[in-house]
């Protein structure tokens, strides 16, 4: 059965797409693991502190720092500090001085093991131990017993104790007789028991993070099986919701459900390597470690997820009918898909790195800061921006409309993301910022349904009232009979008497939107009002206007005119008032003032 819904290629063999996917699936495991390791030291042995591992009762009552407790040379942690030295060091020989061995017992063997029955049922912190050399004298242990914790066994849990003895060596702590009589058993339980038992001393040893080096090894191994699996699970689940998504009229579904493919089966394969990770016998800080990687990577998934359906949802907005007849939406969504994806991706890294551990806190209070000092900077910008998506929202206009802007009339050449030119009919082109664009009047002639004939004709004060009649009633009915003509309102009327003019309005509508045949509509409407105001006997008014002279007007004008002929003889000037040239003044004169 194949693990993939995609044709198949002619060039690649199935097989060799799936060997790819295992190989990504093997480099993002180590991706995720890496990113987290990178800041580990090679040398880095020390185990970390146990989560919330309460100090003993002794301590905790002194109110004292533990740190700043003097530490004996006899007291139970300085005991266990050179024990856990010793073993990590691999000199079990000289570690198994700090056990009460029986008669004839490996004292080196015991050791080693004793340290991996620790290692993964209590995982010791040292410095959680008693610092004096009497150890904790409130356990109810009585004097010389410490009890380090309990190992979960079948019959129930049973003790790990030290006791004060006194050794060639000095006085130091030691782990109990009953106690090193159980180990065996104890590691007989182990889950890694016969790996530890096979493998070479060189790989039992912890690496960074507290993972044995086989440990290491294994998990590229574990990541492939886990990727396999994954497919597997990934696959099935498809092809269930596949016959569900079938069933519905939308396509957007069908584009998600091919989007999960990836995120899908990265995330079934984590959950697979989540439940093989106790086959590895890890211990608790390892153990968590990888819990957390886990937890990053399903993390990674949901954002891988997000993303594809970013994609998605932009694909098909591109595909409406809407988003293809607007150059400006063609523009915006894949814009404000850049913007989503920035947004998600920064959301999911600030979610895996404190999934991680890792402090986030100023991360996110630098995002803060820098997207204030952003805003502040890009203002204008951020409003452009925001003016072009509510331009593609609301879509007044579009290219090669013919519009009135405030006071500019002109042709959209086009609309961008910051700003849209208009043609303007001096063949000048304007640039207008989208963010100001959005406050201001738009009236788009190219909108309109049908295209207004509006005139006044005006008839001179001797037409006579059946010449009105016959020209109000010739134009409505010439109005009528075109075949552009808007029936439903036709307006011809005789509107009232002018300075000097009768006066005749005249409005009607046509069914058309190109301004060139309504030209040709609106000159052949006027000649037909012409012939029709000639056909009636009357013809159309000019401008007049009376001058009336009072009497004894005429007499005073003569004189004034007289005057004036008089003062021009006298400067020299003719008669009839206009003025000669006046001649240059000669080379050395002075300029006339």
């Amino acid at each position: 059965m194949p693990w993939t819904d995609q044709p198949k290629s002619p060039r690649r063999p199935r097989l060799w797409l799936t060997v790819m996917w295992w190989l990504r699936a093997a480099f993002a495991f180590a991706l995720v693991s890496g990113c987290v390791l990178l800041g580990a030291s090679a040398g880095e042995l020390s185990p970390p502190p146990p989560p919330s591992a309460p100090p003993p009762p002794a301590i905790a009552e002194v109110g004292v720092d533990p740190e700043t407790i003097p530490v004996a040379p006899d007291s139970p942690r300085a005991s266990m500090r050179l024990y856990f030295e010793l073993c990590r060091a691999g000199d079990y020989a000289e570690a198994a001085r700090y056990l009460d061995l029986p008669p004839k017992a490996d004292g080196a063997e015991l050791a080693q093991r004793l340290k991996a029955v620790l290692d993964r049922h209590i995982w010791l912190d040292v410095e959680t131990l008693s610092p004096h050399p009497q150890g904790d004298t409130q356990d109810n242990l009585g004097a010389g017993v410490e009890q380090l914790g309990k190992i979960p066994t079948r019959t129930g849990p049973q003790p790990v104790r030290l006791v004060r003895r006194t050794t060639p060596e000095g006085v130091r702590w030691i782990f109990s007789r009953a106690t090193v009589e159980r180990v065996d058993e104890w590691y007989a339980r182990l889950e890694d028991r016969w790996l530890r038992d096979h493998l070479p001393p060189a790989l039992l040893r912890p690496g960074p993070r507290e993972l044995l080096w086989w440990q290491w090894l294994a998990l590229p191994v574990l990541a492939l099986a886990g990727w396999l699996v994954g497919a597997v699970l990934s696959y099935l689940i498809r092809a269930l919701l596949r016959r569900v998504v079938v069933r519905t009229d939308s396509t957007l579904d069908d584009v998600l459900l091919g989007g999960t493919r990836g995120p899908l089966t990265f995330a079934a394969a984590l959950l697979a390597i989540e439940a093989a990770l106790p086959w590895l016998g890890l211990y608790l800080p390892a153990e968590e470690f990888l819990d957390k990687v886990v937890r990053a990577g399903i993390f990674v998934a949901v954002f891988w997820f997000a993303l594809r359906t970013v994609d998605a949802v932009g694909g098909r907005l591109l595909a409406a009918p809407a988003t293809r007849d607007n150059p400006a939406a063609r523009s915006l969504v894949p814009l404000m898909g850049r913007i989503t994806k920035v947004v998600i991706l920064t959301v999911g890294v600030i979610a895996v790195l404190s999934e991680l551990g890792y402090p986030v806190a100023s991360l996110i209070a630098g995002l803060g800061i820098g997207g204030v000092a952003l805003a502040l900077a890009a203002q204008k910008t951020v409003e452009n921006l925001f003016g072009s998506l509510s331009i593609g929202i609301d879509r007044p206009f579009q290219v090669g409309d013919f519009v009135k802007v405030d006071l500019l009339m002109g042709t959209v050449e086009s609309i961008g993301l910051r700003s849209t030119r208009i043609r303007t009919l001096d063949r000048t082109l304007v640039t207008i910022p989208n963010g100001k664009l959005a406050d201001l009047q738009i009236e788009s002639y190219t909108a309109r349904d049908r295209m207004r004939l509006a005139c006044v004709l005006s008839l001179v004060f001797e037409t006579t009232p059946e010449q009105l009649r016959a020209v109000v009633e010739g134009c409505e009915r010439a109005l009528r009979r075109h075949p552009k003509i808007w029936p439903d309102d036709v307006v011809v009327r005789f509107i009232g008497v002018g300075p000097s003019s009768l006066d005749i309005e005249v409005m009607a509508w046509f069914q058309t939107t190109d301004f060139g045949e309504f030209r040709t509509i609106r000159q052949e409407v006027l000649i037909n009002f012409l012939e029709i105001i000639d056909s009636a006997g009357t013809r159309l008014a000019y401008p007049t206007r009376a001058v009336h002279v009072a009497s004894g007007g005429a007499e005073r004008a003569q004189a004034g005119a007289e005057r004036a002929q008089a003062g021009a003889a006298a400067d020299g000037s003719p008669v009839s008032g206009r003025r000669e040239p006046r001649q240059a003044p000669s080379a050395g004169a002075p300029p006339s003032r």
